[in-house]
Formats: C-alpha cells, structure tokens, sequence
C-alpha cells in the first residue's frame, strides 16, 4: 500500500523541491493542496483537510518568508501567518493520526552574536537578530511544538533547520526577497540595461552560507526516512532535537556578488552601500549533527547559482516578484 505523504507548502520553493524528491521515489502518492483549496491559516479548514486525506506522513514546508526588508515592513504578518500555520498543520496533523512530520525552521532561530560555526545548542542562549526577530520567534515556537507533541503524545515529529536556501521556484522580487534572488535579479538587469554598476545592500563583508534547494531537499527526505533509533541515537536532549542543514561553508555578500556577477555575465562596477543594514556578521551551521547521520551536500555555491539563473531565464514571464 502507497505511503500518503501531504506536503504543506508544495508550491514554494522547498515545498516543490520536496515534491520532486519524493515523486521520485517508488510507493508514494502526494497529497498537494494549492492555496486557494486550502488556506493553511484557517484551522477548521486544515483539520477537515487532514480528517479527510489521513495522510500517513506531512511535510510542514509552507512559511511566509522574506530578506531584511520585508520582515522589517511587514513583522505583524510574519509573526503571525507562521503561528498559525503550524499550529494548525502540527495539530491537524496530529488530530488525523499522522505519526510522522517533517517541519522546516530557518537559521535565524540563532542568537545574532552566537558562537560560530553555530551548533544545534546555541538556540535561545541570546538576543536574536532585530530585523527578523518575530519571523524567528515563530519557528522556534513550531520547534517547540513539534518536540512538546513527542513528549506528551509519543509523535514522530522531526524538525530541521536550513541555512540561506536558494534554487528554483524561489521569490526573486528585487526588494522583498533573499539576497540571492535579488540579487540575480538586479545583475541581470543590469546586464540588460548595461548599467555602469550594480549596487549591493551593505557592507559585503558579513558572512553567509548558502545551500541549493535540491539538497535541502534530498536532506529533508534522509531526515524523515531515518529509522527512529537511529535518530533518538543522535539526539542527546530531546528538547533541544532540531538538526541544522547546510554546507558548513560560507562566503562573504562581496564573494557572493562577484560570483553572481560572473555566473550572470555582468561586466560593470559592484558598490557596496552600507547606508544599509548588513543584518547578522556571520551565519554559518555546524552541520556535524546531520553529517553523523550520514548526509552533507551536492551543489557547490557557483554550480547551484548557474542552475538557477538557467531556471530564471526560462521562467521570467511567471517569475514571483
């Protein structure tokens, strides 16, 4: 019999890298429910969803997501669509019998100041970054009932947390989205236009690590798949169970912006305008936690931002943004 997995958030960009990973897969039919069939910020809505489909596994990948700009104009809405989202998926999900659930954090549950490379530890022993504190608050609220619904309940409910993801299908909008896709966005225009120079927000100098989607992906899948064992095995405090996903390497932004220059094929001047906010100084993961249980990454940072930009230039007439 056919293991029925819904993934919450199929649309997005991990959502769809998910969905590719496991279509591929023998044995399983995929429960997908765009927006407008189910609005994953009404309650009633994803209980009568979940008591319909009795999914045997969820896939909690649906957030409202943006860079510094737009968690800085819009932190009421982030705080509180990701609240609900994952309270109402994780208690639907439970409501309907649902053992098995995968939810996606983000990086910026770490202090702004912690100790780098950061590990798995490091959660809620300081302040967290300003810009997108209430955004980071409710995933660390989903971390926390995710764990609180293993103790009380004796659920399989896994949480992993990506570092900066980038790839297809993501929000590529020149100022509401991540630093990569706004980023190939204004070279690429510039590119166009033959702009004299691209301005990029900040100092350059922080330090960020960036991992392609696909390999998000392909973690999130090992993750959920792990035997429960094992998994307890490398868990030493079941409240603190989050497990990080990254490359274990970074780069500056300025490394960052003369490599999408290259990958793009623009030929002018970058200034740094550090007018603007750099965010965090250095983010990156301490991913020894995940590679004991036997994955790290594919995609290098140059190979993952060309696949990109490939996809971006077949997409530019539906582009998000």
């Amino acid at each position: 019999m056919a293991t029925r997995i819904f993934v919450a958030g199929h649309l997005g960009m991990v959502g769809s890298a998910i969905v590719r990973q496991l279509s591929m897969q023998p044995g399983i039919t995929l429960l997908l429910a765009p927006r407008f069939e189910l609005d994953l910020t009404d309650g009633a809505a994803v209980q009568a969803y979940m008591q319909l489909h009795k999914p045997d596994q969820s896939y909690l990948a649906a957030a409202k997501v943006g860079g510094i700009h737009a968690n800085n104009t819009y932190p009421a809405e982030f705080i509180a669509d990701n609240l609900a989202i994952q309270s109402n998926v994780i208690q639907a999900a439970y409501s309907a019998g649902v053992q098995k659930l995968l939810f996606l954090g983000s990086s910026c549950i770490y202090p702004q100041l912690a100790k780098q490379p950061m590990n798995e530890d490091c959660l809620l022993t300081g302040k967290l970054e300003p810009t997108n504190e209430p955004y980071a608050i409710a995933k660390i609220a989903g971390i926390k009932m995710c764990e609180s619904y293993n103790r009380q309940y004796g659920v399989d409910y896994r949480c992993v947390m990506p570092t900066n993801l980038y790839g297809e299908n993501d929000n590529f909008h020149p100022q509401n989205s991540h630093v990569i896709p706004a980023m190939m966005r204004r070279f690429h225009e510039a590119k166009l236009t033959a702009s004299e120079k691209v301005v990029v927000w900040g100092t350059g100098k922080p330090m960020r690590e960036f991992l392609h989607v696909d390999d998000m992906a392909a973690a999130c899948v090992h993750v959920m798949n792990l035997p429960h064992d094992k998994f307890v095995a490398a868990i030493p405090n079941p409240m603190c169970s989050h497990i990080n996903v990254g490359t274990g390497r970074d780069v500056t932004i300025a490394e960052l912006a003369n490599t999408m220059a290259r990958v793009v094929g623009y030929e002018g001047d970058i200034e740094f305008d550090s007018s603007k906010p750099d965010g965090t100084p250095r983010k990156l993961m301490d991913v020894s936690r995940l590679s004991s249980l036997g994955w790290e990454y594919s995609v290098e940072l140059e190979q993952g931002l060309g696949m990109t930009y490939e996809w971006f230039l077949d997409h530019l007439d539906e582009l998000r943004g």
